[in-house]
């Protein structure tokens, strides 16, 4: 990432300071020249003066002498490793982020997280703490973490997981310092030696100027500090970098992005105002949201790797497994948006079925619990693995608006390399659903997507290509759909007319509606919000 991490504190004698600092810095990309292997005079000279991109910049000599002046001007509490940024521009911007955090930029209590900044000098995500010291005014000293970088858009959309694990660090080193303060205040209380000797103008300068000059690491007692605190801030630095990735979209973004953008941001949100409140309570003793359930589901690509046992690779392996009858069955449910149930003693193997099952939906329409031991009721998941041994309540069983699928043991033979593929040689798949409605009609989308699995000349990736232009086509029919039905309030013909027009109606029209219906429940907030605002903007415009 092309940002810097500063350590601020200030100093009873000097102000603000700039304690410590981790900058990102890339190599220069090499000349034409150098490629070539051939030298040119002057290049070292120009390679000096070269800009990288953003705040990683190559270093100079009056960056070195400025470091060197000021260093030997300063207090041994404003002195530690790697204190000044490697180039000059960068020094008066990291001095004047520094400032702003310890004297005008801080939010109320003094205590807390703030962004500040400008196109010029940059922009600043600062959190400013206190560090307890039994020798200092007040018993405390202040102190403040910056991340300067040139991006706004980027430090604003980091600032949920930069408070998070800057957090964690602040209270590490305030954890650590108030052991030191609870033991020399239990050798030798201040607060009474203060109140007992008396006070002089004269020589309250010299009473002070021993005490004001405590390093971090003598009221931590960390003899590693630094070495700890840049290890931190360059794993936070990288790991920053990497969680947000641009990508070139060509046209707008789809619906599943745009869900996927919402539910990470709820993740992050939740997770900060779980931590504030409980003082950093451990994710696993929280309950987990509904955000997080679906980030789970969402993230079960990259974990089905490491899961041992026979899985499901595509929909053509599932369709081969269970047969075309009940394949046909099990995805008419999914795409109807009923609960679908897997019940068996193979966590992997159910959890790769809720992974090609899950293809066939948008993002936003999937909820999901991928092994659980009791069940779970239908608003809460629709994708839902249970253990063997976990009753099924009556009313799902005689419910048209569920399907049970369960997994038993065929004969009992041990799992094998060579026999982890053969599903069906392995397990016994019941599938079970009290809907009386025939499945053998619709929707459209299902009759299209069973010719394409049937038709062996399609490869696996073919079919998958298929199937996301299929889910964009009626993606793009559920918008013209919610458009005039929930937000122009059109009455029941002319519904019917704009189903007839997107080519919905017909054989399997019941279940093309219902199609509509479900997947409406998964658009994304920014798309309704975004629509809502239109209209209301139409509306006001012949009045104003």
């Amino acid at each position: 990432m092309n940002a810097l991490v500063a350590l601020c504190h200030f100093c009873e004698l000097h102000g603000p300071r700039t304690l410590f600092c981790t900058e990102a810095l890339h190599p220069p990309s090499p000349s034409p020249s150098s490629q070539a292997g051939a030298p040119v005079p002057g290049d070292r000279d120009r390679d000096g003066d070269r800009e990288g991109e953003g705040l990683t910049m190559r270093a100079n000599s009056s960056a070195t002498q400025k470091g060197e002046i000021l260093s030997q001007t300063q207090c041994v509490g404003c002195r530690s490793l790697h204190q000044h940024p490697r180039q000059s521009q960068l020094f008066s911007v990291v001095r004047q982020a520094c400032v702003r955090s310890l004297s005008c930029e801080v939010c109320p209590g003094r205590e807390g997280p703030i962004f500040f900044g400008d196109e010029q000098h940059g922009f600043v995500f600062s959190h400013t703490f206190f560090i307890k010291d039994s020798l200092a005014r007040g018993f405390q000293r202040w102190y403040s973490i910056v991340m300067v970088a040139m991006d706004r858009i980027y430090l604003i959309n980091s600032w949920p997981f930069l408070l998070r694990h800057l957090r964690l660090t602040i209270q590490s080193l305030q954890s650590t310092a108030l052991k030191v303060f609870d033991n020399e205040q239990g050798v030798c209380p201040q607060r009474a030696v203060r109140m007992n000797s008396g006070f002089s103008p004269a020589v309250f300068p010299h009473q002070r100027s021993g005490n004001a000059a405590r390093s971090l690491t003598s009221l931590t007692q960390h003899q590693n500090l630094w070495a700890s605190l840049h290890s931190s801030f360059s794993w936070l630095l990288k790991a920053c970098g990497s969680r947000l990735t641009e990508k070139l979209l060509e046209g707008a973004p789809t619906e599943d992005t745009l869900v996927l953008i919402e539910r990470q941001t709820e993740q992050e949100e939740e997770m900060s105002c779980w931590e504030g409140a409980e003082g950093g309570t451990s994710k696993s003793q929280r309950p987990p949201s509904e955000s997080e359930l679906g980030h789970d589901f969402l993230s079960d690509d990259a974990k089905l790797d490491e899961l041992p046992g026979p899985k499901f690779r595509s929909l053509r392996h599932l369709r081969q497994v269970l047969g075309a009858t009940e394949f046909r069955q099990l995805v008419w449910h999914v795409l109807m948006g009923n609960q679908v149930i897997w019940r068996g003693a193979d966590p992997g193997l159910i959890q790769s079925a809720f992974t090609v099952l899950k293809s066939l939906l948008p993002v936003g329409c999937v909820r999901s619990v991928p092994y659980s031991a009791q069940y779970e009721e239908a608003y809460k998941c629709n994708f839902l693995g249970l253990s063997p041994d976990v009753p099924i309540p009556t009313h799902v069983g005689s419910s048209e608006f569920s399907v049970l699928v369960d997994v038993s043991s065929e004969r009992s033979c041990q799992i094998s390399v060579l026999c982890e593929d053969d599903i069906s040689s392995l397990y016994q798949f019941t599938i079970s659903s009290a809907n009386t409605q025939p499945t053998d009609r619709g929707p459209t989308l299902l009759n299209k997507l069973e010719v394409a699995l049937s038709n062996e000349n399609l490869s696996v990736d073919v079919v998958s290509h298929c199937l996301l232009c299929l889910k964009e086509e009626w993606m793009n029919k559920v918008k013209v759909l919610f458009k005039f039905s929930k937000v122009d309030g059109r009455g029941r013909e002319d519904t019917q007319k704009v189903l007839a027009l997107l080519g919905a109606t017909g054989p399997g029209e019941e279940d093309n509606v219902r199609l509509l219906k479900f997947w409406m429940t998964g658009l994304s907030k920014t798309y309704k919000s975004h629509l809502m605002t239109a209209v209301r903007g139409g509306e006001r415009s012949p009045s104003q």
